[in-house]
């Protein structure tokens, strides 16, 4: 049996950015919101809550696991895992937590996205309820320790005992070694994910909040120029109206925000009639800008065993500045606990004993290379495709990115004490040297650090190439925002949760202030 219900507010998308405005908007108890999300309920999930179980999470039940076109320069083999759950992927990834850098926002204003300044952003951070801290001391373990030191030394870096208290108040950083703040309770080694802050509190407490588990929303109403509310299907087959008096608020993730635009006819309208959608409202921005962090990675087999006490296996960084024009790093590692192997291994490569791995993984902050996002079928139920266009930017930035990545990990590696942790090089293995040698095997290993963007980016009220105001309105529309990290018109230089979370604190008060105005 078909139903409609009625609210003020529909929210699609219970992830990070979903869950920080359902919290905000139903502080005035005289504002209904519905929140519609794909996914199950995350309050029983052990290996969700547990935060060092995070890689059992991605590739099953839980992940959405979209891939890639043929990358002709990268790897055309990685799977872009997005979450289905409630948290979206505060519920899946590492909660590894930076503050926003005031450069990465001065090229958002540059971009025309007024009112997202560093002293504003950086207010919005102040509010974030996750529980966002260094790795605490008893999960610090005595090889990460020596990772940090060596890094430091051969990096030629300081030690970073608090990332975030470098930004907190300048916004930024140029370089580091050290431990990573992330978002959860150190005695339990839980998370504080955005549903777990945000939406536990408050979910069967406030009578003003209607969650919608496990449906999926596969269109936008529109009636003109204005959203109406949304069509989807309950996990028992039912069909779904959900209207809304006021707004439509998407934060469904950079892959499915414009993937649901498209397919209620958003988006270049001769592309969409290419694959039998009728458009409604012609916006050629839809899907374009697509971006990442694309990452490679250098392995090791190490002469002992690796100590167990870790947060999530991958709890320190570091952040080389080789461009001294800007102020900001240009090549960041993660380092990895565990045979992070998903592609060496299709290359042929061994994998050492659990236990005994450890690898580094150089990422490009600022990618150059820019791709899009289409679809390739009017059926919701068919997968959109990703096309990153990794390693395509015409100066070479990013490959070169990597190559360096890969020989200063080497010295890393070569450096004490790490060194003494060290048995033998097994990714790519000492006998690739030369760039060349390095370039190519650098990029058909490349894997994402899961960081999606750009692809509603937000632009002045005048840029025809923008799919979204400074206010996160979908341009030429009324009653439909954008609220996630696809309306980012750059990508931020570290992992970009923090952003991701300041950006629904924001949205939910331009979301307010825009309901008083129209009174």
């Amino acid at each position: 049996m078909d139903t409609t219900e009625t609210y003020d507010y529909v929210i699609v998308g219970g992830g990070t950015a979903g869950s920080v405005i359902a919290n905000r908007l139903t502080e005035d108890p005289g504002t209904s919101v519905c929140l519609i999300e794909g996914g199950p309920d995350d309050r029983d999930l052990e290996k969700v809550l547990r935060l060092r179980d995070w890689l059992s999470v991605l590739d099953g039940e839980l992940d959405y696991g979209y891939t890639t076109v043929e990358q002709p320069r990268g790897n055309s083999h990685i799977l872009h895992s997005r979450a289905r759950v409630l948290g979206g992927c505060s519920s899946h990834n590492t909660l590894i937590s930076f503050r926003p850098f005031a450069e990465d926002l001065d090229d958002w204003i540059a971009a025309g996205a007024e009112g997202w300044d560093n002293a504003t952003v950086q207010s919005y951070a102040d509010r974030i309820k996750c529980n966002i801290i260094p790795i605490a001391e008893k999960d610090r373990n005595a090889m990460v320790k020596d990772w940090v030191s060596s890094a430091a030394e051969a990096a030629n870096v300081p030690v970073v005992e608090d990332f975030n208290a470098l930004t907190s108040h300048g916004g930024g950083f140029a370089d580091g070694a050290g431990f990573l703040s992330i978002a959860y309770d150190p005695y339990t080694g839980y998370r504080s994910s955005a549903s777990v802050a945000y939406l536990h509190p408050i979910m069967d407490v406030r009578d003003n909040l209607t969650l919608k588990l496990e449906t999926w929303v596969d269109r936008l109403l529109l009636d003109g120029d204005r959203a109406t509310g949304v069509s989807a299907t309950a996990k028992d087959g039912t069909r779904v109206t959900v209207n809304a008096r006021q707004e439509v608020i998407v934060c469904a993730g950079a892959v499915d925000s414009p993937r649901l635009l498209m397919l209620s006819g958003i988006g270049n309208a001769e592309e969409l009639r290419e694959v039998g959608v009728e458009p409604r409202h012609d916006l050629p921005g839809v899907g374009e800008n697509l971006l990442d962090h694309p990452e490679s990675i250098i392995m090791w087999e190490t002469n002992e065993r690796i100590p167990e006490n870790t947060v999530m296996d991958s709890d320190a960084a570091l952040f080389v500045r080789r461009d001294k024009s800007d102020p900001r790093p240009d090549l960041m590692y993660h380092i990895y606990q565990v045979p992070f192997d998903d592609n060496t291994k299709r290359l042929g490569y061994e994998s050492p004993e659990d236990g005994y791995a450890v690898c580094m993984t150089p990422n490009i902050p600022r990618s150059r290379s820019v791709g899009k996002l289409y679809l390739t079928s009017s059926d919701p139920q068919a997968k959109p495709a990703l096309d990153f266009r990794y390693f395509t930017d015409p100066e070479g930035h990013d490959e070169r990115t990597i190559v360096d990545g890969l020989k200063l990990a080497r010295e890393v590696a070569a450096t004490e004490p790490f060194r003494s942790w060290i048995k033998r090089e097994v990714a790519p293995g000492p006998d690739v040297r030369s760039d060349e040698e390095l370039s190519e095997y650098g990029r058909r290993v490349a894997h994402t650090v899961y960081h999606p963007a750009g692809t509603c980016r937000m632009g002045a009220a005048d840029d025809g190439d923008a799919v979204v105001d400074p206010r996160l309105r979908v341009r030429g529309l009324r009653g439909l925002r954008v609220a996630d990290a696809s309306v980012f018109p750059t990508l931020p230089t570290p992992n970009p949760m923090v952003m991701v979370l300041a950006l629904g604190e924001r949205a939910a008060d331009l979301i307010r202030q825009d309901a008083l105005a129209d009174r």
